[in-house]
């Protein structure tokens, strides 16, 4: 039997705008960090091995850094491993060093205007560069290698002193959100390196994508609130977290935290799992109906925004009894060959109150399909929390060693993941 969230199209809620800024007020409850309670829930939410509840009275703890996608720990480790010649972190490495956007000769083709979606496209050098300078602050985080910290510094460098705008059609917020939380992961890998300019990248994530990032998530480009798929939401709060993050500003940090547990779009966790199968372990993902690529998308968005917020000490991995993990073991299980349940889901899309449309079966398109999306899932709930998660471990050993952006298409959709994970996660 399937339990769901209440049906959007036929039962009204608070506002998109009131949701949104919910997290403005998050602060009154606890404290950031220390005060984990406030942000993530009360109970067995809040109460994970790496929390620690404080008070309202408590001294805010600082971010810690790095700590988006990767912390120290990650870094030191496969550092370690690789020097030591061990799998599967060394095919993990051969996977990066391979890969043409981690050389250290790559040259960076920033543009003043980036279009995503309608006449004038050109934003394939974006996502290039991106990937380019991600990558190379890997090699030299792991490896050591001089050259390679300064060619992601560079290519970091060169965007924040060129780009202003983001434009396009709709698509144009899916760029501020992907390429948003890909750019800040990038810096914050090198936030450290001497000729980094650091403020200057930061004045861009606050004035080119936060304003994207927050319109988005408040008006929905003026559609309905269903129009838009889990991952239009997704991408814009992984960069809003990433950001906050980045910029050491708590109140962009908690209103991307909020959003996930609150929100009026179909990114929220409630929205982008509709569906849970009681005793079965498993729940259904808001895109299931439309195809396994984009299904595939939501989990590698919604794990980095769950591993973001561990390394800050907040658990949405555990938010809402494992839903997450109840709704990858789905996707799982469904990509590996097997069946699983599905509820007709309906929604409304377009303008003002939409057109209603339905879902009646799982979508075949694209099933199968390989993504650097499961390691990070799989080291989470199997590894780090000892939960049974039989199907996220198949399809972990399945894309086991995972690539990164280049190595899955040319298209921007096999950019949507950083990628690495078995690299980068594996214990």
């Amino acid at each position: 039997m399937a339990t769901s969230a209440p049906q959007r199209p036929h039962q009204h809620r608070l506002s998109r705008r009131g949701l949104f800024t919910l997290g403005g007020g998050v602060a009154a409850a606890g404290v950031f960090g220390a005060g984990i309670a406030a942000l993530t829930g009360e109970g067995a939410d809040a109460a994970q091995p790496r929390t620690a509840v404080g008070t309202a009275t408590a001294r805010p703890q600082a971010f810690a850094h790095p700590g988006m996608l990767h912390n120290a720990g990650d870094l030191h480790r496969a550092e370690v491993r690789v020097a030591a010649r061990e799998d599967p972190w060394l095919k993990g490495w051969t996977r990066l060093t391979d890969n043409r956007h981690s050389a250290s000769g790559w040259q960076p083709r920033p543009q003043a205007v980036v279009v995503r979606g309608g006449t004038g496209q050109n934003y394939v050098p974006l996502y290039n560069d991106i990937h380019a300078a991600y990558q190379n602050a890997l090699r030299w985080r792991i490896g050591g290698t001089k050259a390679h910290g300064d060619t992601a510094v560079a290519i970091l460098n060169a965007w924040s002193a060129t780009l202003t705008t983001l434009d396009g059609n709709a698509d144009r917020f899916l760029a501020a959100g992907l390429y948003g939380y890909q750019f800040a992961n990038a810096a914050e890998l090198v936030r450290d390196h001497p000729q980094f300019a650091l403020a200057r990248f930061k004045k861009m994530m606050r004035t080119v994508f936060t304003p994207m990032n927050t319109d988005f998530l408040t008006h929905h480009n003026t559609a309905t609130i269903t129009n838009y798929w889990a991952n239009w939401d997704l991408c814009n709060v992984a960069s809003l977290m990433a950001t906050g993050i980045l910029c050491d500003d708590r109140a962009t940090f908690r209103r991307a935290v909020t959003y996930m547990k609150s929100g009026a779009g179909n990114g929220s966790f409630q929205h982008a799992i509709p569906f849970v199968y009681d005793g079965q372990g498993l729940a259904q993902w808001q895109e299931s109906g439309r195809d396994q690529g984009h299904t595939m998308m939501g989990m590698g968005l919604m794990g980095a925004i769950c591993e973001m917020a561990w390394n800050q000490r907040v658990d949405l991995y555990g938010y809402l009894d494992n839903r997450f993990m109840k709704a990858a073991e789905y996707v799982a299980k469904y990509n590996l060959g097997a069946a699983v349940p599905f509820t007709t889901y309906g929604w409304r899309s377009g303008q003002g109150n939409g057109a209603y449309r339905e879902q009646r079966v799982i979508s075949d398109v694209a099933r199968g399909a390989v993504r650097p999306v499961w390691e990070i899932l799989y080291n989470h709930y199997a590894r780090r929390r000892r939960l049974s998660a039989p199907f996220i471990t198949l399809m972990a050993e399945k894309v086991r060693a995972e690539g990164g952006g280049g190595d899955y298409g040319p298209n921007s959709g096999g950019f949507d993941q950083l990628g690495f994970g078995t690299l980068l996660y594996s214990t």
